[in-house]
């Protein structure tokens, strides 16, 4: 079974946040006539693979979704990321420079020969000085050193672990391939990509994960071991939020992104 398209996964994402075309526009500085290509997976007027890697990126954080997953998605999806350029490749000399040297009284190495024998001289007048001081204060440094009566105990605190009933264990098993967004209640990420089909993941995080889902019927869902159901249908982009306070696992909607305005790309 193919999987969902980045255009159809974007234009996914913009109905499910209640925004037009026009918003995602303004939000983003992409004209309207790039972003109805876009959706349709025509990205060329976006002037190259470049700038069409920008556009995604925008268009999906101005709809709420991830923007580095879904540039990475489209990745996967058209060929894969430009290949870095070597400096070496772009910087090559041509020939050696070689500087004539100058022939002269070398008064540098003079002044360094005459400094280290300054310094030499210094040094041993001085270590020779303090050798008998350094001596007596070391006997009564040990002198003053307290004493610690042998096999004395080391009492450690135990460092404090989760409660087990905070913590979220999902488990996501993939009857057909989908995009799957997974964070915890910080908001870090814990997975992002597409989960293929016939694989089972299972992730755990501290009192709610936040899960994004390509395609709702393309997957089943375990929360602490129960199963949650109606998530939505086939095909349907949906948010959810799960915790473990609740004894029955239940979906509940999580916020959507607000869009941020970004310059436009040329």
């Amino acid at each position: 079974m193919q999987e969902q398209s980045i255009g159809a996964m974007l234009g996914a994402a913009r109905e499910s946040a209640g925004l037009s075309v026009a918003q995602v526009s303004a939000a983003t500085r992409i004209r309207e006539a790039i972003i109805h290509r876009m959706e349709q997976d025509d990205y060329g007027q976006c002037g190259g693979a470049f700038y069409a890697r920008g556009h995604v990126r925008a268009v999906a954080r101005a709809v709420g979704l991830d923007p580095e997953a879904t540039v990475h998605l489209y990745d996967e999806q058209h060929g894969g990321a430009p290949p870095p350029m070597r400096a070496a490749a772009v910087f090559q000399a041509d020939r050696k420079i070689h500087l004539p040297e100058r022939r002269g009284p070398n008064w540098s190495m003079a002044l360094g020969v005459a400094l280290a024998v300054v310094v030499v001289f210094g040094m041993m007048r001085v270590l020779g000085g303090a050798s008998d001081q350094a001596r007596n204060a070391d006997m009564q440094a040990v002198s003053a050193r307290p004493s610690v009566p042998p096999n004395t105990p080391i009492t450690e605190s135990p460092s404090p672990s989760a409660a087990a009933e905070d913590v979220v264990t999902l488990k996501i098993r993939a009857k057909r391939s989908s995009y799957v967004n997974v964070r915890d209640s910080e908001g870090r990420r814990l997975f992002a990509g597409t989960l293929k089909a016939g694989k089972t993941s299972t992730w755990r995080a501290v009192d709610r994960v936040n899960v994004l889902l390509g395609d709702a019927g393309a997957v089943s869902v375990q929360v602490n071991g129960k199963r949650v159901r109606g998530l939505g249908g086939r095909g349907e982009m949906v948010r959810r939020s799960f915790t473990a306070a609740t004894p029955t696992p239940k979906a509940t909607p999580t916020p959507k992104a607000t869009p941020t305005p970004e310059r436009r790309q040329r």
